[in-house]
């Protein structure tokens, strides 16, 4: 059926009624809006040729406290439906569905539930599971699904301590340890105190055990219903048909009548004038007190339905404060105070704000602080914004909004997403969609004083405005374990015999419960495809090497609409092992210092002026042929227009051969600022920092990794920080060995290229890199083995996060099995992941321990983990693991659920790929040694995949187990009671 044609039916349908309709051509789709007359539910397609399909249902949820009850009943709806009885339909898609998404999200006003899919059948089943789980959920008939997901009282026996647990308790404990979530948090709440955001709708661990069920239930009941709901369609299929089947099976069995919850978003009253907060976060004895404070001044900016305003703010926010030489953030900085400055715009909410953070400042700096942001605004709205910068704003913004790459997310899905910062509070799904005006609008506004304007009335006369300071406190979360502990103990023992007793039956029934499987009969009611629905042959891959001028060209010959995604490579192998970590830093100074023909700032200006940016990365690449050998590279990645791929080359050329580092200034606010980035990195994928060091006790490649990006890279950062601010001598030898770095790094003979473009595209090619190749240093080819120490360091990193991240590591590549046989990666390894990720590690670790996620991994090179992420526990997870292989010898599951394993694995080998993606595979590919053989092998074993085959990889988790390496970072008074676990404890930061 035609587009045209599909939606001429679509008009036809009397369920629903047609409210407008366009052509968006910046999607290049079809666009129509509807409701749903019966039920009043609110419908929006977007038709179009894409096969990655996307639907997604929300709900305005704002919340009425802070006891996390909207994203508690996220969690809860997808346990279970009356259609879907099984305990868990989310974890049964995950295991046994084609999706290419499949998540829901809780935001401050709204809750959503999208899915993606490119087989037709699987997207239909994962719409009837969805559907059915949020309208028709398992809650009502089952208060466990609350109490496991929520929160309970756990007391499993009268001589035990009453502790409280649950996902999103734990969830809540991890989000709320970072500085930075605490400061968004706690802004939100001081800017719209009479307003839902004053609510913290994800919960806050201190008020979520004040939820009952009866307040759970009684939500759902009033914001669960269509006429309060928001239904997206994106993508190439038949959207009458879908549309039939959602009012037949759904939608027409609703009143809108029996809704009577007023959901809108109600606007905060401005302020009449700015108020001044402050709130404590926790740190530990270790970090100390100084420069350890967040000042930042935030201010409401109009509202979400204004698509100038949406837009600019987030030029501004590039041209204030993230641009390298960013006016607000570099008089902040020369004014000492803070060594990091964040923010922005902020939007996603009925009333944006934009923010300025001083990461790392004193508190005693405040009112200067407050004097220097607003001292840099007026001069800016009276002396004007630099053109240039703003234009370069404008170019790098509307780069990113045509090309429309998310990496592996779906752009449907964020499409769908986007559309709810206007829909959601009453106005059109397309106002944000239609972007093109608007950059037209702000192009011509650059000269007219449009962006100074805004400065001035927002920024500076708007009395709408909060100051707020978020300090240290040592061990304020021990102090509060111990709060919790003692309320608890005096909770407890106010409980009579009787109360105890029921208490100890509650947390043995909810148990009894989560050690209860589904039925084969429940679980067959969950719809899914069949081994025969999957193809077999592999997407092969896509390049061809060319030389050019005696340069290897990784040519990945794609359709790109005429952009050329251009890497250049070195190997690092020209540095020394123990030089290593300067690479690191090098690729954190390049591009932001001066060059030989411009300003950092103007740099950057230049680049986002003609491309859609450059960026400079380290990777490793695993050699298929041995198992611990590796390529490291360090690459400078642009992305351009065909015609500019000169431009690419010629910036490569300044930055990478005249970057001026001998500006000490400079290269100490730099360090300043990495090493707060670094440790964000840290803090918010605390999971992998573990995984990553743990499994450097063994890995050459992993070693490698930590030491140029890991656990390692930031105690690196944080030596070189501390030596450079006290010795001046230090200062210049830190110089010389980056400039030193950069000439063996950047040589001629040390050059690999990779582009992914068309052919025409490629032609442009050969002439540039000619040029470029000659002006690379020279070299003298010499070269390095990598080595490391190989000892197991067994560490338990202390910080003042509430819950921990338990990493257990392994290698399984040259042991023998009990069969005295060699251990070989298997296809089937893949699968097993899924395996432990949605049964056993999800059993045990979530629906049991409470730990928010677990996941696993296995490689080709033979190193695999297994790893906990925002866990109230830490011993006993370690125990978890130690289980596997016994799981695995009694491992025996129906066929049925063999395929769905099957399936589920298929999905995370299949997930469509955009050209830069496929390009950056096919890099993968050649610098790995991966061959199509190799992998079309590895599908095969999958699709091919027995029960005895997954029991026989019982040896290969024994002796990943068997290798001992572990790593735990966490909650600092749990490390040290478990300290036996451990050969080193210390603190992670200082």
């Amino acid at each position: 059926m035609t587009d045209k044609g599909n939606l001429e039916n679509v008009k036809k349908l009397t369920a629903y009624r047609v409210t407008e309709e366009a052509f968006l051509k910046e999607m290049d789709s079809r666009a129509v809006v509807l409701e749903h007359v019966r039920s009043g539910a609110k419908v929006f397609l977007l038709s179009n040729e894409d096969e990655n399909k996307v639907f997604s249902i929300g709900f305005r949820t704002p919340p009425e406290d802070s006891t996390g009850l909207p994203h508690i009943l996220e969690h809860s709806v997808l346990c279970g439906s009356e259609k879907f009885p099984v305990k868990d339909p989310f974890v049964e898609l995950a295991k046994g569905s084609l999706n290419t998404f499949l998540n829901a999200m809780t935001y401050p006003d709204k809750t959503v539930y999208p899915v993606a899919s490119c087989n037709d059948k699987d997207f239909q089943n994962l719409m009837d599971v969805y559907l059915d789980g949020v309208l028709h959920p398992a809650i009502y008939q089952e208060p466990k699904i609350f109490y496991q997901e929520g929160w309970h009282y756990e007391l499993e026996s009268l001589e035990d301590e009453l502790t409280i647990n649950g996902v999103v308790y734990n969830e809540m404990k991890g989000a709320f340890s970072s500085p930075e979530s605490v400061l968004d948090r706690y802004t939100r709440a001081v800017l719209f105190p009479d307003s839902c955001y004053s609510n913290e709708s994800g919960g806050d661990p201190a008020q979520i055990p004040n939820l009952t069920y009866e307040q759970f239930i009684e939500f759902h009941k009033n914001y669960y219903h269509p006429a309060n709901s928001y239904i997206y369609l994106y993508g190439n299929m038949d959207m009458a048909e879908k549309l039939s089947w959602m009012d037949d099976a759904y939608l027409s069995k609703y009143d809108r009548a029996d809704c009577r919850v007023d959901s809108s978003i109600k606007l905060q009253k401005a302020f009449e004038e700015p108020v001044n907060r402050e709130i404590t976060y926790s740190v530990t004895e270790e970090e100390g007190l100084e420069d350890r404070t967040y000042l930042s001044v935030n201010t409401v900016v109009g509202t979400v339905l204004d698509p100038k305003l949406y837009v600019a703010f987030r030029i501004l926010e590039y041209t204030l404060i993230s641009a390298p030489g960013a006016p607000l953030k570099q008089a902040l900085i020369d004014a000492k105070i803070g060594q990091d400055i964040l923010g922005g715009d902020e939007s996603g909410i009925l009333q944006p704000y934009f923010s300025v953070v001083a990461k790392n400042a004193n508190r005693e700096q405040r009112g200067e602080f407050l004097a220097v942001v607003k001292g840099t605004l007026r001069k800016l709205a009276d002396q004007g914004i630099g053109r240039k910068s703003l234009l370069a704003g404008l170019n790098y913004y509307e780069f990113q909004y045509r090309e429309a790459d998310y990496g592996s997310a779906p752009k449907g899905l964020m499409y769908g997403l986007w559309c709810m910062d206007s829909w959601l509070y009453g106005g059109d799904p397309m106002l944000h969609l239609r972007y093109m005006p608007t950059f037209e609008f702000l192009k011509n506004a650059v000269d007219e004083g449009y962006f100074e304007k805004l400065i001035q009335k927002y920024l500076l006369d708007n009395p709408h405005e909060a100051v707020i300071t978020v300090s240290p406190k040592i061990n304020q979360t021990a102090e509060e374990d111990r709060k919790l502990a003692a309320k608890l103990k005096v909770y407890k023992e106010a409980l009579s015999l009787k109360e105890q007793e029921a208490l100890a039956a509650q947390t043995k029934a909810l148990r009894e419960y989560q050690e209860t499987p589904s039925s084969g009969q429940e679980l067959e009611t969950i719809p899914m495809l069949q081994r025969e629905d999957i193809g077999r042959e592999v997407a092969g891959f896509s390049y061809k090497i060319k030389i050019e001028d005696g340069v290897r060209v990784i040519h990945s010959n794609l359709f790109t609409s005429g952009i050329g995604y251009l890497s250049v490579l070195f190997n690092t192998d020209r540095i020394l092992p123990e030089d290593l970590p300067y690479v690191g830093l090098l690729k954190t100074v390049l591009g932001y210092v001066d060059t030989e023909h411009y300003s950092y700032s103007d740099l950057t200006s230049e680049i986002h002026l003609n491309s859609g940016g450059i960026s400079f990365g380290i990777r490793s690449y695993p050699k298929m042929d041995n198992p611990d050998s590796f390529t490291g590279g360090f690459e400078a990645s642009a992305k351009v227009l065909y015609g500019k791929l000169e431009f690419a080359f010629s910036m490569f050329t300044e930055i990478l051969t005249r970057s001026k580092l001998e500006n000490e200034k400079r290269l100490g606010e730099l360090l300043d600022e990495n090493r707060s980035k670094a440790r964000m990195k840290l803090e918010n994928s605390s999971h992998g920092a573990a995984v990553g060091r743990a499994a450097s006790y063994y890995s050459s490649m992993a070693a490698f990794n930590d030491c140029l990006g890991g656990i390692g890279y930031y105690q690196f950062l944080e030596d070189v920080s501390l030596k450079y601010a006290r010795d001046p001598k230090y200062r210049k030898a830190l110089i010389r060995k980056l400039r030193s770095t950069a000439e063996k790094l950047f040589t001629e003979d040390n050059l690999v290229v990779a582009y992914t473009a068309d052919e025409e595209g490629y032609s442009y090619l050969p002439v540039e890199l000619k040029t470029f190749k000659s002006s690379l240093f020279k070299g003298d080819g010499t070269k390095y083995p990598y080595a490391f120490e190989r000892k197991n360091r067994n560490e338990g990193f202390k910080t003042s996060s509430q819950v921990n991240y338990v990493a257990r590591c392994g290698t399984f590549a040259g042991k023998q099995g009990k069969d005295g046989k060699e251990l070989t990666y298997t296809g089937a390894l893949k699968v097993l992941s899924v395996i432990l990720n949605y049964d056993y590690l999800w059993t045990n670790l979530r629906v049991k321990g409470g730990a928010y996620g677990c996941m696993s991994s296995f490689g080709q090179n033979g190193s695999g983990y297994l790893v906990s992420y925002r866990d109230p526990n830490l011993a006993a997870t370690n125990g978890i693991y130690e289980g596997i292989p016994e799981y695995l010898r009694n491992f025996i599951i129906s066929q049925r659920d063999m395929t769905k394993y099957v399936i589920g694995t298929i999905s995370n080998v299949d997930t469509p790929l955009t050209p830069f993606l496929k390009g950056m595979r096919n890099v993968s590919a050649y610098l790995s040694g991966m061959t199509e053989e190799m992998v079309q092998k590895e599908r095969n074993e999958i699709l091919e995949v027995t029960q005895e085959d997954i029991r026989a990889l019982a040896d290969i988790v024994q002796a990943i187990l068997d290798t001992n390496a572990l790593c735990v970072i966490g909650n600092e008074g749990q490390i040290k009671e478990e300290s036996q676990m451990f050969k080193e404890v210390k603190p992670l930061f200082h």
